[in-house]
């Protein structure tokens, strides 16, 4: 008897996930407990292992695909086992006339709803539309009715085959194409289906500029005497703190000290957030993915340090666990590292605040008594939601950042 290999549910708010790569191919022995394919969801890349000793018989889901939680992916079985339509095809013909003339009974009468909708799955009704199936003449045969993937690969398996349309004559050279009816494509532009991680992040972006009515403030801080501490502290201690670990460490302390920054609306209720959970972005090729250094208030700036570097290169090779990108409470987001002076980040919900961290610059100033001398300074661009922050709110807590990073022994201390 074949299984099938269905879709997991990696958290409670997972949907459907994408069929990144398949690691077995049709025909490939597998193990339970054998890696068979990965797949992408709420941006982390995840490895699905097989429940089942056998072989991969049939890939229902191809790479690229979108699939809901539950949703078929594969057939393991014995080796020459039929699957899906298949197997239904290769049945017993006498036991075949019965089915077919009960299924030709009730061809056209599929289970409707009591506001008219058809019951199908949505695993079901995509791959009709794929396939070209008008589900709304197929018998269902899931719970109470319901059409299942397996019965549009029945009812795809038992179409007419219709009749080779006439040889015409050459077509003249085609418009240009659209893609979704909105962009004229030119010569050698390639489209892309946007899928797992870019596709999560597009719709979370989006989801907050359309529901946060965010302000974004930038203070001007003068680092010098930051760079300066923070060599003199790597020559003496012989480690390699970056700047990030010491803007880390400060905001957290911020943090601590202006817990009015540290809450969330759900629906008409503010939450008071009681912990300092740092989400830190970090750009990948695919898309943006937010590790959390929790109750980072509590850590020390070697702690912080390690913390930080260990998440972001786990997130960058894949290696995350789903708890630790969950669970902030405030985001940073440094572009300085890429010449960025200034930027607008757009808020993590359901945090109300992310702090955008910008390249340091030289520049030339003139004290009070007219000598010049060149120092560092570095803006700090603070978006809020302004349901939940007012602009005067936002600014105690730039000017404490700004603070401790002009006076970086307060950090520590």
């Amino acid at each position: 008897m074949a299984f099938e290999v269905k879709m997991p549910q990696l958290g409670l708010t997972m949907e459907e996930g994408t069929v990144t790569r398949w690691v077995k191919q049709e025909g490939d022995t597998v193990k339970a407990g054998e890696i068979i394919l990965e797949i992408t969801t709420d941006k982390l890349t995840s490895e699905v292992e097989s429940e089942f000793d056998g072989t991969l018989l049939k890939i229902v889901a191809g790479e690229g695909e979108d699939i809901p939680v539950k949703g078929l992916l594969a057939y393991i079985g014995e080796a020459g086992e039929a699957v899906g339509a298949t197997a239904q095809a290769a049945a017993p013909q006498a036991q075949a006339a019965p089915v077919a003339v009960a299924s030709a009974a009730v061809v056209a009468a599929p289970v409707v709803t009591a506001n008219g909708r058809i019951k199908i799955s949505p695993l079901a009704r995509k791959t009709a539309v794929k396939m070209g199936v008008d589900y709304t003449s197929v018998n269902g045969s899931g719970p109470a009715g319901r059409i299942v993937q397996k019965d549009i690969l029945a009812a795809a398996q038992n179409a007419p085959v219709a009749a080779p349309a006439p040889v015409a004559a050459p077509a003249p050279t085609p418009a240009p194409v659209t893609a979704s009816g909105a962009i004229d494509l030119m010569d050698g532009d390639e489209v892309i289906k946007m899928t797992g991680m870019r596709k999560v992040v597009a719709e979370r972006m989006a989801q907050s500029r359309r529901e946060i009515p965010c302000v974004t403030q930038n203070v001007k801080i003068d680092v010098t005497n930051l760079m300066k501490f923070r060599k003199q502290i790597n020559a003496d201690l012989g480690v390699k703190y970056s700047v990030n670990d010491f803007i880390l460490k400060a905001v957290a302390k911020a943090l601590k000290n202006n817990k009015h920054i540290l809450v969330s609306l759900d629906g008409d209720k503010i939450i008071k957030r009681a912990h300092v959970n740092i989400g830190m972005a970090v750009a990948l090729d695919e898309g943006l993915i937010v590790p959390v250094l929790k109750d980072i208030d509590k850590m020390s700036l070697e702690e912080v340090s390690a913390t930080a570097k260990d998440l972001a290169e786990r997130a960058k090779t894949n290696k995350l666990n789903m708890d630790e990108y969950k669970g902030s409470t405030f985001s940073i987001s440094n572009l300085g590292m890429f010449g960025v002076e200034t930027f607008d980040p757009i808020v993590n919900q359901p945090d109300a605040g992310i702090l955008g961290v910008c390249a340091a610059q030289d520049e030339l100033v003139m004290d009070d008594e007219g000598n010049i001398s060149k120092r560092q300074f570095m803006r700090i661009s603070f978006t809020f939601d302004h349901r939940l922050i007012d602009g005067a709110t936002a600014a105690k807590f730039e000017l404490a950042i700004k603070e401790l990073l002009e006076n970086p022994m307060k950090i520590l201390l």
